[in-house]
């Protein structure tokens, strides 16, 4: 997977918007039970510092998806 560029996490559970500012520059939504972190990467380290945070606080990740912002032919 590549670390750096846009990206979509998924965490079980609905995350108050105040948390926003606890995950490094990531916006918060909300898919039903879930809320999705979404946010562009500058590197390998600000991907792990994301995925400690979860894990410090002991949330459920669903996913992490890269998304693709190029056209495919």
């Amino acid at each position: 997977m590549n670390m750096n560029g846009e990206i979509e996490i998924k965490i079980r559970g609905r995350l108050d918007k105040e948390w926003e500012e606890i995950f490094q520059g990531m916006h918060l939504e909300y898919e039903e039970d879930t809320t999705i972190l979404t946010g562009n990467l500058i590197d390998g380290s600000h991907l792990h510092g994301v995925l400690n945070t979860i894990r410090d606080l002991n949330l459920k990740l669903i996913s992490i998806n890269p998304l693709d912002t190029k056209k495919q032919p």
